[in-house]
C-alpha cells in the first residue's frame, strides 16, 4: 500500500494541533469556571500528604491538566503558601487525576466530537452570560480535542502496512528503554502527557502498536510530563525547585519499578480487560490508571524520605516566611480592648513585612537581584493575606459592643490596615518598574541614581519609625515621621525638577525619564502612607 508521507504528516500534526488546542481551550474554560475555588480548595486540602493526594487528583480530574495542578503546587511552594511535603502529595494526586482523559478516550466519546463543537459554539457565541460562555468553552474545547483525536487516528491507518514502522515498533517493544525514551521526549516536546496517551491509544486502535509495545511508551510519558514543572521552577525559590525535582524522582523511579515488573504488570491489565470487555484503548487507560495509583501508594509513605532526599540534592535555606496570622485569637473578641491590642501586634508584623518587601524590591530595582524580587513577592503576598485576615477579625470585633474609646481605635486601625497594605502594593510597583528597567536596559545618570538612593533611604526610615510608633504607641516617634514626611516631599519636588532638567539637557532618555518619575512617585506615596500611620498613632486620622 502506497503511503503519501505529505498527507500522513499533515493529517497527524494537524490533528495533534487541534487536539492540543482543544485540551488547552477546555482546561482554560474549566479554570475560568472554577479556578479561584480550586486554588482555595488546594490551599485548604493540603494539611497532610494524603489530603494533598486527594486534592491533586480532584483538581486535575476537573481541569484536565496534571501540568496545571503541578505548576500550581510549585507556585504555591514558591510563594510560601504550601510546604514541600504538602506539595509532594498534590503532585502524586495530579498523576492520578490525569487518567480521567485516558478513560474518556477509551470510551470512544470522540464520535460525538462534531455535535459537541456545535453545542459549544452556540453557548459561546449566542449567549451573553459569562458563566454560560465558559461552559460553552469547555464543551467546544472537548469537541475539538476529540476531533483532533479522530484526525490523528485516520492519519495513522496506513502505518499498519509500512514494514519500516512495524520493525521500529518491534524494536521499541523489545528494547524497552527506547520506548520509554520515545514517550518521554514526545511528552516533553508537546508538554502534555494527555496528548501522548491519546496518540498512543489511537495508534494502538489502528493496529500500529500492540499493548506490549505501548507500555514502555506509556511509562515514558510520566517522565516527559515533569519538564513543565521543571521549567516553572527555574528562578523560583529553593523549595519550589525541590518540589519540581520531587516530581521527576517520583515519576522516574515509578517508571523503573514498573519496567522491572512489566512481566507481572502486563498480564494483570490484560486479565482485567478480559473480564470487562475492554478494547486496547481502555487497556492503555487501565494501565495508565493502575501505574499512577500504584506508584502513589508505593511512594506516599515515603513522603518524608523524598523531601529529605531532594533537600540534600538541592541544599540551602529559603527565607522563612510564616503565612497566616500569629496574634488574632478569636477568644479575645469578647474583650475588645485586648483584641485591639492583638490587632496592633498583627499590624506591626504586617508592617514589618511590608517594609521588608519594600527593601527587597528596592534592591532588585537597583542591583537586579532576582532572588530579592522573588522574596519581595512572597512578602507582598503575605501582606495581602494579613490584610484580609485582620480585616475579617476587625469586622467580627465590630459586632460586639464597643466603648467610645475602643470604637475610635477600631476605626483608626481600620485605616492603618489599608495604609500598610498600600505600602506592599507600591513595593510591587517598584518591582515591575525594575523589570521594565532591566528589559529596556535603562541606565540612570550618577546624579539621578544617587538622588533615588537618597529618597529610598528617607522613605525606609519613615516606614521604620511609623511601624515602631504603632507598636509602642510612641507619639514622639510619630511626630518624627511627620517631620520626615516634609523632607520626603521636598526631596520629591527637588529630584523631579533636577530630572526634568536632565531630560531637557539630553542627559537622560525618555524611557529612563518615565521609569525615574514613576519610581519617585511610588516612593513619595509610600512616604504618605507612613505619614498616615503616624497620624493614626497621634489620633489625628
Amino acid at each position: 500500500m502506497d503511503i503519501s508521507w505529505q498527507d500522513l504528516i499533515f493529517s497527524f500534526f494537524g490533528g495533534l494541533g487541534v487536539f492540543l488546542f482543544g485540551l488547552h481551550y477546555m482546561s482554560d474554560g474549566l479554570q475560568k469556571t472554577a479556578g479561584e475555588k480550586l486554588r482555595k480548595l488546594l490551599e485548604k486540602m493540603t494539611t497532610n500528604p494524603v489530603m494533598g493526594v486527594i486534592a491533586g487528583a480532584l483538581i486535575t480530574g476537573i481541569i484536565q491538566s496534571s501540568t496545571g495542578t503541578t505548576v500550581m503546587a510549585v507556585g504555591f511552594v514558591n510563594a510560601g503558601l504550601m510546604t514541600l511535603r504538602q506539595a509532594i502529595g498534590v503532585i502524586m494526586g495530579a498523576n492520578i487525576g490525569t487518567t480521567v482523559t485516558a478513560f474518556l478516550i477509551g470510551f470512544k466519546i470522540s464520535k460525538y466530537a462534531l455535535p459537541m463543537i456545535g453545542v459549544g459554539m452556540v453557548l459561546l457565541f449566542f449567549t451573553k452570560k459569562k458563566r454560560i460562555n465558559y461552559f460553552g468553552q469547555v464543551i467546544f474545547g472537548a469537541g475539538m480535542l476529540f476531533l483532533g483525536l479522530n484526525l490523528m487516528s485516520d492519519s495513522m491507518k496506513p502505518l499498519r502496512s509500512w514494514q519500516v514502522f512495524q520493525d521500529l515498533m518491534v524494536t521499541l517493544g523489545d528494547v524497552k528503554i527506547l520506548g520509554v525514551l520515545v514517550g518521554a521526549v514526545f511528552t516533553a516536546v508537546v508538554q502534555s502527557s494527555t496528548a501522548t496517551i491519546g496518540v498512543l491509544q489511537e495508534l494502538a486502535y489502528q493496529g500500529g502498536v500492540t499493548f506490549h509495545q505501548a507500555l514502555p511508551i506509556l511509562f515514558g510519558e510520566n517522565i516527559g510530563t515533569t519538564i513543565t514543572a521543571a521549567l516553572a521552577a527555574i528562578g523560583a525559590s529553593i523549595s519550589a525547585r525541590r518540589a519540581a525535582l520531587t516530581h521527576f524522582i517520583f515519576n522516574a523511579f515509578g517508571t523503573i519499578i514498573f519496567l522491572l515488573l512489566i512481566g507481572w504488570f502486563e498480564p494483570l491489565v490484560i486479565w482485567i480487560a478480559s473480564h470487562t470487555g475492554a478494547d486496547i484503548k481502555l487497556q492503555i487507560a487501565y494501565a495508565h490508571g493502575i501505574f499512577n495509583v500504584s506508584n502513589t501508594l508505593i511512594f506516599l509513605p515515603l513522603t518524608g524520605l523524598l523531601a529529605a532526599v531532594v533537600t540534600k540534592m538541592i541544599p540551602g535555606n529559603d527565607v522563612e516566611i510564616e503565612f497566616g496570622t500569629k496574634h488574632l485569637n478569636p477568644h479575645f473578641l469578647s474583650t475588645p480592648n485586648v483584641a485591639l491590642g492583638q490587632v496592633v501586634n498583627e499590624l506591626t508584623r504586617m508592617g514589618n513585612y511590608a517594609r521588608e518587601a519594600y527593601n527587597d524590591a528596592s534592591e532588585y530595582f537597583f542591583e537586579g537581584n532576582h532572588k530579592r524580587a522573588s522574596i519581595a513577592m512572597q512578602k507582598e503576598a503575605l501582606v495581602n493575606e494579613l490584610d484580609k485576615k485582620i480585616t475579617e477579625y476587625m469586622i467580627q470585633l465590630s459586632q460586639n459592643s464597643l466603648s467610645e474609646k475602643d470604637s475610635n481605635q477600631h476605626n483608626i486601625l481600620f485605616q492603618t490596615i489599608n495604609d500598610i497594605e498600600r505600602i506592599g502594593d507600591h513595593a510591587e510597583n517598584i518591582l515591575e518598574l525594575g523589570d521594565y528597567k532591566m528589559d529596556k536596559k535603562i541606565v540612570f545618570s550618577d546624579e539621578g541614581y544617587n538622588d533615588l538612593k537618597t529618597m529610598v533611604a528617607a522613605v525606609d526610615e519613615s516606614i521604620r519609625m511609623a511601624i515602631e510608633a504603632l507598636e509602642k504607641n510612641d507619639k514622639e516617634l510619630a511626630r518624627k515621621v511627620m517631620e520626615n514626611e516634609k523632607q520626603i516631599d521636598m526631596y520629591e519636588r527637588m529630584f523631579r525638577k533636577a530630572h526634568i532638567q536632565r531630560l531637557n539637557n539630553g542627559v537622560c532618555t525618555g524611557n529612563a525619564g518615565i521609569v525615574y518619575l514613576d519610581t519617585l512617585s511610588n516612593l513619595e506615596r509610600i512616604g504618605d502612607h507612613a505619614y498616615n500611620i503616624a497620624r493614626s498613632v497621634l489620633g489625628e486620622y
